[in-house]
């Protein structure tokens, strides 16, 4: 039997992200950066053949490429503690996120899912239930708040300096889907816009989700009311493309958070906005290692990512290289991963961090109740819905 020594690699198993599929590279990348996961088994499809053409180009042996994630887990949960896998990364469309999941859990195994979490608030709830039962770390892959800046942000709102908080703003516009791309063979277009693949929710679930979590993440504040109003704008889509919900929460501050993926022109322009009594900060996604500090009675203040002394502990250790040095997306990814890594090595007691940072299950749920709650307040004759869990 081979050894299972605390001073390794995590295995990575994953489920989806075969050949052509944008997600699933993203998360491979991510996940090797720091040198502290590989990636030894894989079902890539729901097509056998296409997960062993996908194992073939990324080098791993035959028989741990699996022609279904069912056969992955019972076939890796035979294998010897020190070959199997650790964990495995779901990165498959919304509709393939919880029987995988679920499975994983109940064998043992640790997890890391794609946004957002399922189908629907009762498979969310269930895996909470599930992961409370069983310990197992869940990550679940909210990529923007592996940014430093990010970190930053809510490192400044923590300690007070912005006062009180009163507005809270939050816009992710997007335009991939201004045409009715999923009509002309586009498979991300496709499985966006298709309910049994995507669930009730269209923009909202894709991105709205991102938004909410984000601007939670950095203030502090929770949700206790929305009004949301959600269109559809190109003919013959069966879920909406455009939405806006003005939001209150639990201090009193008030919010207007907007999704759109028709915005005409625009890329990936998430954007967050946060004001106190004393001054505001605001973050922008397309420019990430840059946050700007509007101070009510001083000039602004620019705090720029890299390994300086004007940052937190917290915002550095997210950092990689010297200030002036860009990083981005994939490194934000990256952070979450090696969060996760950190959590994972604290509880073998190899060093680590078991109060390693990143979203988890409870986020998740609270990603699904969003959608529950918007698709309520969109329907409803009421002005304000309560945002219940």
């Amino acid at each position: 039997m081979v050894s299972n020594p605390i001073n390794r690699k995590l295995r990575m198993g994953m489920v989806g992200g075969g050949k052509g599929a944008f997600i699933g590279e993203i998360h491979r990348i991510a996940a090797v950066m720091d040198g502290q996961i590989e990636l030894v088994c894989g079902a890539f499809s729901s097509d056998p053949g296409r997960s062993k053409e996908s194992g073939e180009s990324l080098y791993l042996p035959a028989n741990r490429v699996y022609g279904s994630y069912q056969e992955m887990i019972a076939a890796e949960r035979e294998l010897p503690e020190g070959e199997r896998m650790d964990f495995v990364s779901i990165v498959t469309p919304n509709h393939v996120h919880f029987e995988p999941a679920m499975l994983a859990l109940e064998n043992g195994f640790h997890v890391v899912l794609d946004k957002p979490m399922t189908l629907d608030l009762q498979e969310a709830k269930r895996l909470q239930q599930k992961v409370d039962e069983t310990g197992l770390l869940f990550l679940l892959t909210h990529t923007y708040v592996g940014y430093p800046m990010v970190r930053q942000a809510r490192k400044l709102v923590r300690d007070g300096v912005l006062g009180k908080l009163r507005k809270v703003y939050v816009e992710y516009p997007q335009g991939w889907l201004s045409r009715p791309s999923e009509q002309a063979g586009d498979k991300q277009a496709a499985w966006r816009t298709d309910p049994s693949k995507s669930g009730r929710s269209g923009c909202m679930g894709d991105i709205g989700t991102h938004a909410l979590h984000l601007a939670e993440f950095i203030s502090g504040l929770r949700t206790t009311q929305l009004c949301a109003s959600l269109y559809t704008y190109v003919e013959g889509r069966r879920l909406e493309d455009d939405g806006n919900i003005l939001l209150q929460f639990d201090n009193g501050a008030s919010g207007v958070l907007m999704a759109s993926q028709v915005a005409a022109g625009e890329e990936n322009a998430l954007k967050v906005r946060i004001y106190g009594e004393n001054g505001g900060l605001e973050w922008n996604q397309q420019e990430p290692n840059t946050l700007t500090v509007k101070w009510l009675d001083e000039p602004a203040q620019i705090y720029r990512a890299g390994g300086n002394a004007a940052i937190s502990p917290e915002a550095r250790a997210f950092c990689r290289t010297p200030v002036g040095h860009p990083e981005g997306y994939l490194e934000a990814f990256a952070n979450l991963y090696r969060s996760f890594a950190d959590a994972w090595r604290a509880r073998r007691g190899s060093g680590g961090n078991e109060g390693a940072d990143f979203p988890s299950v409870a986020d998740g749920v609270r990603g699904m109740a969003f959608l529950d709650n918007v698709l309520r307040s969109n329907d409803s004759t009421e002005k304000w819905t309560p945002f219940t869990v």
